[in-house]
C-alpha cells in the first residue's frame, strides 16, 4: 500500500486537531445517538467484512514472508467468527450503562453549597497498537460510548486491516451522527507518526500502548502525553498443597493451551511441593500431550525428566507460545517471594481448597487481577462484562486491570450554590 505523501508529523496534527473538535461535539451527544452509531458501526462490519478479511488475507500473507512469529500472526489474523466477535462486542458496548454524567457522589456543605462529582469524557484518546486487528474496533467503540474521540495507529504488519476496519466503522459513526475526525486511523505504519503521536502534548489527552514490551517500553520513555502502561503478562498458576487435581488440571491446560499468545495465558507453574510429589508427572504428561514444552528447576525434573532445565530468564519470560516454566516450592510464602520478584503485575492465579490459603494470596499478591480456582484466560474486558477493552492496565494510577467504559472517563466537581463568597 503506497504511503501518504503528506509528512507523518503534520498528519498526526492534522488528525488529532480534528479529533479534538470532534470530542467537544460527541461529549453534548445523547446516550441513545451513541448507541446508534455502536449498533450501525457493528453492522458495517458485518457489510464490509469480505473487504475486511481479503485485506486481512493480504496483510497475513506479507507477516508470514517476513517471518512474523507465530503469537503475532495469530493475533493478526481474521476470520468471520473474529470478526462477528468484535461486531458483537460493539453491540454489547452499547448495550451497557451510559457512564456519561453519573453523579459518583454528592453532598451539601454548611454553607449551602451543593457538590457534586460527574463522570465526563478524558476527550481525545490515542492508541498505539501492533498486530491486532479487533483493538481498532474495540478501542473505537469503547471510545465512542464515553464520549471521546479516539486516533488510532496500528503496526505495518496489520495496516492494510486496520484501515479497512477503520473505514467501515468511521462511516457508519458519522451517518449515525458522530461528528466527522471522531475516529481516526493514521494511514502509515511511518514510526515518525507515533513518535508524533507520543509528543502530541495538548492535543491528545491520554495514550495507551498495546503490544509487546518494547514498544511499551518506548511509549512509557519517550511519551510527553499521558500515558496508561499495559504491560506484558507474565502470568503464574500456584498449585496449593491442597489444590483438587481435576480442577488444577482443568485450569492450567486452559490457561496455557487454549490461546498461548495472549497477555492472559500463563506462563509460569509454581507446585507445592507436596502437590509435586502426589501429581505433577500426570499433570505434566497431559501438558505434554498437548504440545507444551516444560522447561523445570531441579526438583521438577525429578517428577518430569522430560523437561528442561530451566535458566533464571525462563523465569522472567512471557513466552506467548506453548511452552511453561515450572518451579515446585516449599509453600504459599515461596510463591508468593517468587510471584514478586518476576510477576508483570498482570494476572496470577491460585488452585486450593484452603480458606487460609486462598485469602493470604489474594492479599498478598500484588497484581491487577488475582484469581482463587480460575483461570488467568478470564482478564478480559468482554469477560469481566465490559463489552470489549481497550487495553489491560498493570499499572496503579487511574485505571487498573481491564479497562473498559469507566477507565476512559475521568470526573469534574460540578458546585452550585444561590451567591456564597468566601470570607
Amino acid at each position: 500500500m503506497p504511503e501518504p505523501a503528506v509528512d507523518p508529523v503534520e498528519l498526526v496534527r492534522q488528525l488529532a486537531l480534528e479529533a479534538r473538535q470532534a470530542a467537544r461535539v460527541l461529549a453534548r451527544l445523547s446516550a441513545a445517538s451513541r448507541d446508534q452509531a455502536l449498533l450501525a458501526m457493528a453492522a458495517a462490519l458485518r457489510a464490509h467484512g469480505p473487504r475486511i478479511l481479503q485485506a486481512n488475507a493480504q496483510d497475513v500473507a506479507r507477516a508470514r514472508a517476513t517471518g512474523l512469529s507465530k503469537a503475532l500472526l495469530d493475533r493478526l489474523y481474521l476470520d468471520e467468527a473474529r470478526l462477528e466477535r468484535m461486531a458483537r462486542g460493539l453491540e454489547q458496548v452499547a448495550s451497557l450503562a451510559d457512564p456519561l454524567g453519573e453523579v459518583v457522589r454528592a453532598w451539601r456543605r454548611p454553607n449551602g453549597l451543593e457538590i457534586a462529582q460527574v463522570r465526563v469524557p478524558l476527550g481525545v484518546v490515542g492508541v498505539i497498537y501492533e498486530a491486532r486487528p479487533d483493538v481498532t474496533a474495540d478501542a473505537a467503540g469503547l471510545c465512542i460510548k464515553s464520549g471521546n474521540a479516539v486516533v488510532l495507529r496500528g503496526g505495518s504488519e496489520a495496516l492494510a486491516t486496520n484501515l479497512a476496519i477503520a473505514d467501515a466503522l468511521r462511516q457508519a459513526a458519522t451517518s449515525a451522527g458522530v461528528p466527522a475526525g471522531a475516529i481516526a486511523a493514521v494511514p502509515t505504519a511511518d514510526r515518525a507518526a507515533a513518535v508524533a503521536m507520543m509528543q502530541a502534548r495538548g492535543l491528545l489527552d491520554l495514550l495507551i500502548p498495546r503490544g509487546g514490551a518494547e514498544l511499551i517500553r518506548t511509549v512509557v520513555e519517550q511519551a510527553r502525553v499521558p500515558v496508561i502502561e499495559t504491560g506484558v503478562g507474565n502470568c503464574h498458576i500456584y498449585l496449593d498443597a491442597s489444590a483438587p487435581y481435576e480442577m488444577a488440571e482443568a485450569i492450567v491446560l486452559n490457561a496455557k493451551v487454549q490461546r498461548p499468545s495472549v497477555c492472559n495465558a500463563v506462563e509460569t507453574l509454581l507446585v507445592h511441593q507436596a502437590w509435586a510429589e502426589r501429581h505433577l508427572p500426570r499433570l505434566a504428561d497431559r501438558l505434554v500431550e498437548h504440545g507444551v514444552e516444560i522447561r523445570g528447576c531441579p526438583r521438577t525434573r525429578r517428577y518430569v525428566p522430560q523437561a528442561r532445565p530451566a535458566t533464571e530468564a525462563d523465569w522472567e519470560t512471557e513466552y506467548l507460545d506453548l511452552i511453561l516454566a515450572v518451579r515446585v516450592v516449599d509453600d504459599l510464602e515461596a510463591a508468593i517471594d517468587h510471584i514478586a520478584r518476576y510477576g508483570t503485575g498482570h494476572s496470577e492465579a491460585i488452585v486450593t481448597s484452603d480458606l487460609a490459603s486462598a485469602r493470604r494470596f489474594t492479599r498478598e499478591v500484588d497484581a491487577a487481577a488475582v484469581y482463587v480456582n480460575a483461570s488467568t484466560r478470564f482478564t478480559d474486558g468482554g469477560q469481566f462484562g465490559f463489552g470489549a477493552e481497550i487495553g489491560i492496565s498493570t499499572q496503579k494510577l487511574h485505571a487498573r486491570g481491564p479497562m473498559g467504559l469507566e477507565a476512559l472517563t475521568t470526573t469534574r466537581y460540578v458546585v452550585v450554590g444561590d451567591g456564597q463568597v468566601r470570607t
